[in-house]
């Protein structure tokens, strides 16, 4: 049965990446992945938010991509090591911090692609989101920090699991199960599986297939790439059959592909 984070969302499925930022938006200094961000990409439309998880020294889950302030505000010092008050500061002219459960709850409408980027932040966050597993999706590079916030979610009594794509290490798996022409080892590594969000590339290596896509698909596994911004590319990828693109343009993304 396909998880309600996937229902009624026609496909291709636009997922804002860190909320949507537009170059006018940028020069009145509002930062990615704050709460103005969210808010643009919820007006533009987009359906799908993808976000980044870590966690203040006072235990609070922020959306954020970097384990520092350093790219953001100038700040060198690591999220870890900052309470969630003085980070409201730091944000105020920069869009606004947003917690994790100021998104859920303030957008009850967008569905979130949640990567947990702290270990620490797996079990905060697979807490916080069991009451919106259904429009919840927990990614991570590491497949073990993925499945920690899918059990805290079940421990904090999640109807259901959010939905999940695959880390770092089942997408090479997968690869190489792909490359051997082996459905037996491509279900074993699908398995649990809901989603691939991948690159159409790393390096030399071609990630993004019509091999890959029609394994998937066999599997009942959607396909999203990400970053993608340039128009073409977009019409591109979806005429090969990805299923999403992840986007920081997701007000072009949703005029072209809708």
């Amino acid at each position: 049965m396909t998880h309600p984070w996937f229902q009624g969302v026609a496909t291709p499925r636009v997922l804002a990446h860190r909320g949507l930022v537009t170059p006018d938006a940028a020069a009145g200094g509002v930062a990615e992945n704050s709460f103005a961000a969210v808010a643009a990409a919820h007006s533009a439309g987009a359906p799908y938010v993808e976000s980044d998880c870590h966690l203040t020294a006072d235990g609070v889950v922020v959306l954020f991509h970097d384990e520092d302030l350093s790219r953001v505000t100038g700040d060198p010092r690591r999220i870890a090591e900052i309470r969630v008050a003085e980070l409201e500061a730091l944000m105020a002219d920069r869009g606004g911090l947003i917690t994790l459960e100021q998104a859920l709850d303030s957008f009850p409408l967008v569905r979130f692609n949640l990567d947990v980027k702290a270990e620490a932040a797996a079990v905060p966050v697979g807490t916080a989101v069991a009451p919106f597993a259904d429009r919840v999706l927990v990614t991570s590079f590491s497949d073990d920090r993925r499945r920690t916030a899918l059990d805290a979610a079940a421990t904090a009594g999640a109807d259901i699991r959010p939905a999940t794509s695959a880390g770092t290490a089942t997408i090479a798996r997968l690869l190489a199960a792909v490359a051997a022409r082996s459905d037996r080892l491509i279900a074993r590594a699908l398995r649990g599986i809901d989603a691939l969000q991948v690159p159409e590339r790393r390096g030399r290596l071609r990630i993004v297939s019509p091999r890959l896509l029609a394994a998937a698909h066999r599997h009942g596994v959607e396909v999203h790439v990400w970053t993608v911004n340039d128009p073409d590319d977009m019409r591109r990828l979806v005429q090969l059959g990805v299923d999403g693109i992840v986007t920081d343009r997701a007000d072009i993304a949703l005029d072209v592909l809708r």
